[in-house]
């Protein structure tokens, strides 16, 4: 099973603004505890998660031997209940209210760099994961420190979540971001994003889950000793757009921090097409095996992500 065939389990437009006036009214902590008892019922009552969660963090526990991935009926709920207060901060997130003072950069000599580009007015093109928070980087690329903020532009699906999807759009506070459905990407698409990045822009994809409107458009790699499909036009796109190339990954941490990880790739040499591309992936997968080492009780993929 893809992550993008699998139902959405929210629970429900009309609830889920429940907890957002509970948020601005009672304060984050409420909505955190209600939480506990929320990740716990998903937990009981979906056997797919609880196949999935098992599965993935023995093979994460095979590779690492991190006690906090040995597959045990807690560390499983652990990890959906990560998941469930990762929405709280999502939520957070779209509303602006998350403080950027608990983003904490975990590479300095790649933050450097980032921030050289920005105030260079160079492109950035961000492969992100689903290895920790993804959202929190809206946080991230549109409050820099001390630097000319940059447009941002996403690339999401838009055919999953669709129920909180439809309510981020309700909370959120209008920001100064593009968004672009991955399902549609077209030449034209293209040309706009390498525009946009040659005037210094940032764009962020991931670069862990495949696509939905070209699921032949992918290739396998080995991935913690196993077989997994990345999504090959990811990698295309970023290297068709010839700009600065960044992994990145926020993993949360203590008291509702987030651990901001930055890679710049960089090739060593000067390789041909080809050869360029699958090195780029072979970093990226370095990088995806880091953050799983760094975080296995953040490796938010409720699916059967691995071949064998």
């Amino acid at each position: 099973m893809k992550w993008y065939q699998i139902k959405e389990q929210a629970a429900g437009e009309k609830r889920l603004m429940t907890l957002w006036y509970l948020y601005r009214f009672c304060g984050k902590r409420t909505v955190q505890f209600l939480t506990i008892f929320i990740s716990f019922f998903a937990f009981c009552s979906s056997k797919q998660i609880r196949k999935y969660t098992k599965k993935n963090l023995s093979i994460i526990y095979e590779y690492t031997k991190n006690n906090n991935s040995k597959p045990n009926i807690y560390n499983q709920y652990k990890l959906v209940l990560n998941y469930a207060l990762s929405l709280v901060d999502k939520m957070e997130v779209f509303a602006n209210q998350f403080d950027e003072k608990k983003l904490i950069y975990k590479t300095i000599s790649a933050r450097d760099q980032m921030d050289k580009d920005i105030t260079n007015k160079k492109g950035i093109f961000f492969i992100c994961n689903h290895i920790g928070n993804v959202e929190i980087l809206r946080n991230f690329v549109q409050k820099p420190r001390n630097i000319e903020n940059p447009h941002v532009n996403i690339f999401l699906s838009e055919n999953q979540c669709k129920i909180f999807n439809s309510f981020l759009k309700k909370i959120q506070v209008k920001t100064e971001i593009s968004t672009y459905p991955v399902e549609n990407i077209s030449l034209n698409t293209a040309i706009e994003i390498k525009d946009k990045l040659d005037n210094g822009e940032i764009v962020i994809m991931a670069g862990d889950r495949t696509s939905a409107a070209s699921n032949n458009s992918s290739i396998e790699i080995e991935f913690l000793n196993k077989k997994i499909e990345l999504p090959l036009g990811t990698f295309k796109f970023a290297q068709m757009m010839e700009s600065s190339i960044y992994f990145i990954s926020a993993i949360k941490s203590k008291n509702d921090c987030y651990d901001i990880y930055l890679e710049k790739f960089e090739p060593k040499e000067k390789l041909n097409k080809t050869k360029l591309l699958e090195f780029l992936i072979e970093e990226y997968k370095i990088f995806l095996e880091k953050m799983v080492k760094i975080a296995p009780q953040q490796f938010y993929h409720f699916y059967d992500l691995f071949k064998n």
